[in-house]
């Protein structure tokens, strides 16, 4: 017989898995988050096998007519928001601290999903500053510096406008670099002290995979293969598609006479 009380737990604690794998954390933090929820709930018996498309979780209380209870929730599509990971962090550690009940968890599991992200403007802002410094950083000059600005905020915006219609990464990758591409040839063209290579490689830092990287090796170090393989092939996909959009672009423009390369 289904325990009500075990289910909604068992509910509360994939949730909070389920929030986190979304916004790109570690494989081992969502386990452990799971599991440190089903436990501060009495459940000591708890297995989870996270995949980033896929968690598993099992549980039971331990006692010999107790019934196992299994739960798989199928993850679709990935973002990185670091904080709505820290807010889920904050919130498992509460929960296992305090006297939280199962229906208030929800609710407070429930806000944190629908947080909406930073304000467009202030994304822009971010992703032209990344585009910009990173001119500089790769030889630029101060006008490629402002030319850097302007086309890191271009290619966010049309990012944001291809993730509206669920266009798959590597496409949105391959067009925003494409985009990057266009624009520095069409600068360093039209502007004679301008040098495309800089603003090109600053806007591409904008969509370069670093979290997928980063959470591939610690994927690999904590002993989960399988999601350190499909993590880091996501980051090599992604890596193509970046350097496929920008290269199609100067292979064209070479061909149709623009800068010299």
């Amino acid at each position: 017989m289904i325990n009500p009380l075990q289910k909604k737990i068992l509910i509360l604690a994939v949730y909070a898995g389920e929030i986190m794998m979304k916004n790109g954390a570690e494989i081992y933090r969502v386990e452990d988050t799971i599991v440190r929820i089903c436990k501060a709930c009495g459940i000591s018996h708890t297995e989870v096998f996270a995949t980033p498309t896929g968690i598993f979780v099992s549980l039971d209380r331990g006692g010999e007519e107790d019934d196992t209870q299994t739960y798989i929730k199928r993850i679709q599509g990935t973002d990185t928001d670091l904080n709505k990971i820290s807010m889920v962090n904050h919130f498992s550690r509460e929960f296992t601290t305090t006297d939280l009940s199962v229906e208030e968890g929800m609710k407070i599991l429930k806000k944190i999903d629908e947080q909406a992200p930073y304000p467009l403007p202030v994304r822009l802002l971010g992703a032209s500053m990344i585009a910009s410094f990173f001119c500089l950083i790769f030889g630029g000059s101060p006008i490629d510096f402002c030319i850097a600005f302007l086309t890191g905020a271009a290619c966010y915006l049309l990012s944001v406008f291809l993730k509206k219609y669920e266009i798959n990464f590597f496409i949105r990758g391959l067009c925003c670099c494409a985009l990057a591409a266009f624009v520095a040839m069409t600068a360093a063209s039209s502007i004679p002290i301008a040098s495309y290579e800089p603003i090109i490689i600053g806007s591409i830092m904008i969509f370069v995979p670093g979290v997928a990287i980063t959470n591939s090796i610690r994927d690999f170090l904590s002993g989960d293969m399988l999601s350190g393989v499909a993590r880091m092939t996501e980051a090599l996909l992604t890596a193509v598609s970046l350097a496929a959009g920008a290269g199609v672009i100067l292979k064209i423009w070479d061909m149709i006479g623009g800068v010299v390369l």
